[in-house]
């Protein structure tokens, strides 16, 4: 994956945990700023410095100030820390492969990450275009078609295909629908959310064979550029595999004032989470650029067939036994 990533020209920066130099990104921050993910951080402690300190979600940020000093094309092969639930699909520590591309769209990172993930099905598997996953006794329970080219199809449209009348109910409307689709929702949810979650179980969930879901709510990804057509909407794709997501892509957001609105807009009151420092460097110019993540251990799982995100990782966090 490696080699097959800096083919087009990518500087590879690699983070180790707590070292700082000329190619590594940093894994501790002074501070929690939002970006790259909507995700609660670890908290640790510098001892000799006397700092509090966060471990990272993403290297979004990092990476993308590295576009403004000058390099067009960077990816790293990274470890984030999230600290939230535990399931099947999502371990706290997880490895990633993070990249952007100046002057390149969505589509086009869409294409790379087709390729390379076709690429890497070649090299391990004997038949890398169906993908075979078994249960414990052997049997075949589910084949993977990654035959290219791959389907892309709008967020809204998928949900059309769930009913047509969708997006011309009221608010009300879509959560009592919600309820007779047997979706579960949270009264709090905010209306967008509630069209999300609809999405994630009954599309995401649903969907073995890759697809591309391109041009999502805005709400749902603040560090994406807004379509052109309708800035409703923003430039990405988000590529599901074997019920889960394994990529999202974007055409990113360049524009400093937009980038400061749509993270004033997450932060909510917490604008001190706001990391002016990655906004100072939009305001100096990035450009227009694409960028993407891919989930490496949900890869893996997609590869091998493996059922569980504990069944690729050595030493996945497990609750501790209780004492007898």
């Amino acid at each position: 994956m490696q080699v097959h990533a800096t083919d087009p020209g990518h500087q590879h920066l690699h983070a180790v945990a707590l070292e700082t130099g000329q190619h590594c990104l940093p894994v501790t921050q002074h501070g929690h700023q939002l970006g790259g993910a909507a995700a609660e951080p670890f908290r640790t402690h510098h001892k000799a410095l006397g700092l509090e300190l966060f471990l990272r979600i993403a290297p979004e940020l990092y990476l993308k100030r590295l576009l403004v000093g000058g390099f067009n094309k960077v990816f790293e092969l990274n470890r984030n820390f999230r600290n939230e639930g535990i399931s099947r699909k999502h371990n706290p520590e997880f490895t990633m492969l993070e990249g952007y591309w100046a002057y390149a769209d969505f589509e086009k990172i869409a294409d790379l990450v087709e390729e390379m993930i076709c690429y890497l099905a070649g090299a391990i598997s004997p038949n890398p275009t169906h993908i075979e996953h078994k249960d414990a006794e052997g049997n075949v329970t589910r084949t993977l078609n990654l035959t290219r080219p791959w389907r892309r199809a709008r967020y809204r449209d998928l949900i059309r295909e769930i009913d047509p009348e969708w997006f011309d109910y009221t608010p009300e409307k879509r959560r009592e629908r919600c309820g007779e689709l047997g979706v579960e929702i949270n009264p709090r949810m905010a209306d967008y959310e509630v069209t999300q979650q609809v999405f994630e179980k009954l599309v995401e969930e649903k969907t073995f064979d890759p697809l591309f879901v391109t041009h999502c709510p805005k709400e749902l990804v603040p560090l994406a550029k807004q379509n052109a057509e309708d800035d409703s909407l923003v430039d990405v794709y988000e590529l599901i595999i074997n019920g889960q997501e394994i990529s999202p892509g974007y055409t990113e957001l360049n524009d400093p004032t937009v980038q400061r609105q749509r993270l004033i807009e997450q932060a909510g009151e917490e604008t001190q989470k706001l990391d002016e420092e990655f906004l100072l460097a939009l305001e100096h110019g990035m450009p227009s650029a694409g960028g993407f993540g891919l989930g490496i251990d949900r890869l893996v799982m997609l590869l091998t067939g493996a059922e569980s995100i504990r069944d690729v990782i050595l030493f996945p966090l497990l609750k501790p036994k209780q004492p007898r």
